[in-house]
């Protein structure tokens, strides 16, 4: 075992990843959770381990971001190894895959065709995106949006792909004042009919961010550290009373909120 390749290879890289999971997945001699894994026992850690990556990258994190890296690279080598067992694909599929991918969206970097900005270039990728998908003669224009993003990512992809074919607002004002009206419905909904009618306003509010240019997954992840830290601020403050916020009064709180507020206003 102190000989085995796969233990001590600085130089692998991805061959050596691949090994060792495949080593991993061997009947005879693997590790017996990893033996037990399918695709879908596997797709929600694939999920959390994107999520440490943002995570990682918000706080700044660079070596934290180098192990989140390794860590949501190693759930692509394990996707690719169950789908080799399965007789699907390989990982070298999948690495020329992407390769090829992003040479054919890219031409004006590996080809003759000319793009001037940033925003030619988002207009550009999505002119091939869409080819690609006429040549798979998919059904309708919603078809592949994938169901698995989260709410608000996969309503704003909706939207865009709506939005191609002539279905949008062309302007703002229409957009707010479509979530006047769904605030209003949720307001006078009976119970029975509040998810769906909270459903339609969030959908909206997701219709405002992509018309802003605002991604709202990143919007509502910041809305939340901001939580955290003026709540933060509130518990720190009564603690120097002696106190917790369960033996305070939400008038307390609230000052200690706005107090928190204006901290970060000076602080701004």
């Amino acid at each position: 075992m102190a000989d085995d390749p796969l233990i001590h290879d600085p130089d692998g890289g991805m061959a050596r990843l691949a090994a060792i999971m495949a080593r991993l997945r061997a009947p005879q001699g693997g590790c017996p959770w990893d033996l037990e894994q399918t695709f879908d026992t596997i797709a929600p850690c694939t999920i959390e381990e994107a999520y440490e990556v943002a995570d990682a990258i918000a706080r700044r994190d660079w070596d934290g971001l180098k192990g989140e890296l390794g860590d949501l690279m190693f759930q692509s080598v394990y996707h690719a190894q169950m789908a080799q067992e399965a007789g699907h694909f390989t990982l070298d599929d999948v690495l020329r895959g992407i390769a090829d991918k992003m040479v054919a969206r890219h031409p004006h970097v590996f080809g003759d065709t000319r793009i001037d900005d940033a925003a030619a270039q988002t207009v550009a990728w999505e002119d091939l995106k869409a080819a690609e998908r006429a040549s798979k003669a998919q059904g309708g224009v919603l078809d592949d949006v994938p169901v698995g993003h989260p709410g608000l990512t996969r309503a704003v992809k909706l939207q865009k792909r709506a939005a191609r074919v002539g279905f949008d607002w062309p302007e703002i004002g229409q957009v707010v004042a479509k979530i006047a009206e769904e605030a209003q419905e949720l307001i006078d909904a009976d119970p029975q009919d509040q998810f769906e009618e909270f459903g339609d306003l969030l959908f909206v509010m997701a219709n405002l961010a992509r018309h802003l240019k605002i991604d709202p997954e990143a919007a509502l992840r910041a809305a939340n550290d901001k939580f955290t830290r003026r709540f933060a601020f509130i518990e720190s403050a009564l603690a120097a009373q002696g106190r917790r916020p369960e033996d305070s009064t939400l008038t307390e709180m609230d000052a200690f909120w706005n107090a928190a507020k204006a901290t970060e206003k000076a602080r701004a």
